[in-house]
């Protein structure tokens, strides 16, 4: 594997720094209860129980993270666990691909989603208490301006299998609900400073998906690569809707993300 570049190096410090900085933050939650994790009991509040709900898809077109839940969904993506979940899915992932190794044509592909997959919005999500109380999780200005800005922490484990990927010979397609004409070039900017360097295309929502779901948005692209005879190996994301619809992949692997939901 490649050694990641030194704006990759710089932005895990970034990654680090912001959990720590967004550890010692006071978040207010309802009913004034602390903002850290767990209060006592083994799961009070059934948290623990609810994320377990949103990864298994059984909680369907939720809007927020419950009132009482905040302090364990800042818990668990800032204190370690939620990384150590996700590399164990990226070491799951890398292991299915060594597997199935890339063929000699270069039409061997896999697809990953960007935020939250990729690329990492927890900074944006704890400030709005992800949706929690009067904060709307996703507001789409608030949201524009955040990406804007090309500073989304890379995901360490998600920018080492994007390597192990590469190096194992398949072409990677980074496929994102992103508006195209708004963020296409502080994306391209974040993924290059994210590590994430010599993709084979980068594929964002166009003005002629404005309004459609991502379902739709993305079976589209993937059936547009599949007619260019792509074989898609496999498809990563933190949404299901990332990993629904057509051509969705020969293996598709679901990262963890309780912090919003996208139909």
């Amino acid at each position: 594997i490649p050694e990641l570049p030194a704006m990759a190096a710089l932005d895990l410090r970034r990654w680090l720094v912001a959990l720590l900085v967004g550890s010692l933050a006071a978040v207010q939650v309802a009913g004034g209860a602390p903002w850290f994790w767990p209060p006592g009991g083994d799961d009070p509040g059934g948290c623990l129980s609810w994320r377990v709900m949103v990864e298994a898809n059984n909680a369907k077109f939720w809007r927020a993270v419950p009132a009482p839940c905040v302090g364990y969904v800042w818990a668990y993506m800032s204190w370690g666990q939620y990384g150590r979940d996700v590399s164990s899915a990226a070491d799951q992932i890398a292991a299915y691909a060594s597997q199935a190794p890339a063929g000699d044509d270069g039409l061997d592909a896999w697809v990953l989603d960007i935020d939250d997959t990729c690329l990492s919005n927890l900074p944006y999500y704890q400030a709005k208490q992800f949706g929690a109380r009067a904060c709307r999780a996703y507001d789409p200005a608030a949201f524009k301006a955040w990406a804007s800005r090309g500073a989304c922490p890379g995901i360490p484990a998600m920018v080492r299998l994007f390597w192990v990927l590469k190096g194992g010979g398949f072409r990677v397609f980074l496929l994102s609900g992103r508006d195209e004409e708004a963020l296409g070039a502080s994306t391209a900017a974040n993924l290059a400073a994210a590590g994430f360097a010599g993709y084979d295309r980068l594929i964002l929502r166009s003005a002629g998906y404005r309004g459609q779901s991502s379902v739709v948005f993305k079976s589209a692209e993937r059936r547009r690569l599949a007619a260019e005879e792509y074989r898609i190996r496999g498809n990563v994301g933190d949404q299901w809707s990332d990993l629904q619809g057509d051509n969705a992949g020969d293996r598709v692997f679901k990262v963890p993300n309780p912090m919003y939901f996208v139909p």
